[in-house]
């Protein structure tokens, strides 16, 4: 049996290694365009901040893994085109062309930047930020850099805005939408972020439009709706979408996300062809929807099952509930589930509620802010999302809140949830549990 993924980064090589420890027995060809094996996008960001020394720190494995796993790994090389009908994949490597045979065929093609069509954007300076080569050439021109905008309010953008100030830089935030981090937040709880980000020193014009990047050949100033801000460089966040267009031309089904349509085992509508990753749809746990997953959480657990399946193994992938989290300057900010707007989007009627506790015990030394938002399904009174921004501990709290979520929890499930205490780490009512919680049940007695 031979095996053939095509993308070589997170949920290729998930799906590859769980191929090979399926089937001892079957050859399993890794193709990958870039030059460089798998390795985390989601740190880039942090590379250009100095937190990270080295580009190449990022790297998941060294090609000595690849050999022992007896994956062969292909760089440099590109798929150009696939016949579902023959089994075959052509691919490109040096300029040289050759025809691939396959019994399984494994999508992980990720996303492509997305540039609006800005006038200017073609000018020296202005950068997208997708791969390590990526980084690189904006690394080269950080140092000598003095200002910067940043197009696009998402998590991305947030953190390119929060490593280029990190540098040194002036930096200016542009976003269209009327807040930040709209696939994340609230606008309440964006607010929050908004003000720590401002009192870092990035300037945020949030329902602001480019209108044009000014420059001779290269980039000076951007120009857009609510001023002008000076330039030396500029990051084009402006989010990435599917990279379908393989599996476009072969006649594979396109959902209405735009992205690959999958079912539970990843398996696409032609025969022994899977995806996985953020080519793929996925299904929202809360409202049965397609849904992007644009996380790395994602990419590796439906790689995992879409090579277990090709292996010939049986496994499936329920769904995501797009759990993220960050840290901002000295902020973390993490979500999972939906969004009050989000939720009225699907038509769902939701109520929910706020509280601002300390991750610590209020008199001990070092206790910061934990601001909570839970959301529930007004109806069943289900926890359907969170939202969380505080100093520390927003991670293992989110992951809590999504293992609820899955677990059907209730208000009432939360308020009488059991929690440990000791002054260093927590008080003694969780926020994130109790506090919020309480919230909402103080609004439907006062509505009784």
């Amino acid at each position: 049996m031979r095996i053939v993924i095509i993308g070589g980064n997170a949920a290729g090589l998930n799906a590859a290694s769980a191929a090979r420890k399926m089937n001892r027995e079957a050859e399993i060809v890794l193709i990958e365009s870039e030059d460089k094996p798998a390795y985390s996008r989601c740190a880039i960001p942090h590379v250009i901040s100095g937190e990270i020394d080295s580009f190449n720190r990022l790297i998941v494995y060294p090609m000595s893994y690849y050999r022992m796993m007896k994956i062969d790994l292909r760089l440099e090389t590109t798929a150009k085109w696939i016949d579902v009908k023959e089994r075959r994949v052509g691919i490109e490597y040096g300029g040289e062309e050759e025809v691939m045979d396959y019994d399984r065929l494994i999508l992980a093609t990720g996303s492509k930047v997305f540039i609006p069509p800005i006038k200017g954007r073609e000018l020296r300076g202005v950068y997208a930020l997708r791969t390590i080569a990526d980084g690189e050439r904006l690394l080269e021109v950080v140092e000598k850099a003095s200002s910067a905008v940043v197009v696009g309010g998402g998590l991305i953008g947030l953190e390119m805005a929060v490593a280029l100030r990190q540098r040194g830089l002036e930096v200016t935030l542009v976003e269209m939408l009327p807040q930040i981090a709209p696939n994340m937040l609230d606008e309440d709880m964006a607010q929050l972020i908004q003000k720590r980000l401002e009192g870092g020193g990035i300037r945020i014009f949030t329902g602001s439009r480019v209108e044009e990047i000014e420059g001779g050949d290269r980039v000076h100033s951007v120009r857009f709706s609510g001023g002008r801000a000076e330039a030396d460089l500029v990051i084009m966040a402006t989010g990435v979408r599917p990279n379908t267009d393989l599996a476009r031309e072969a006649g594979i089904r396109i959902g209405e996300t735009r992205a690959i349509r999958v079912n539970q085992r990843m398996e696409t509508s032609a025969e022994d062809v899977y995806a996985a990753g953020e080519c793929a749809e996925a299904i929202n746990l809360v409202t049965g929807r397609p849904v992007l997953s644009q996380v790395g959480t994602t990419a590796v657990k439906e790689g995992r099952v879409a090579g277990i399946n090709a292996a010939g193994g049986y496994t499936t992938f329920p769904g995501v509930l797009n759990s993220s989290v960050s840290k901002l300057l000295d902020v973390e900010v993490g979500s999972t589930g939906l969004t009050e707007r989000m939720a009225e989007a699907q038509g769902l009627k939701t109520i929910s509620g706020k509280v601002v506790g300390k991750t610590r015990a209020r008199y001990y030394p070092g206790a910061k802010d934990l601001s909570v938002k839970l959301v529930f399904d007004r109806e069943t009174l289900r926890l359907v999302g969170a939202q969380i921004i505080g100093g520390e501990g927003v991670t293992h709290r989110i992951n809590t809140l999504s293992m609820a979520i899955r677990a059907g929890m209730d208000v009432w499930d939360l308020a009488k949830a059991e929690n440990c205490y000791t002054p260093p780490l927590s008080e003694t009512w969780e926020p994130s549990l109790h506090g919020a919680s309480e919230a909402v049940l103080s609004k439907l007695l006062r509505r009784r």
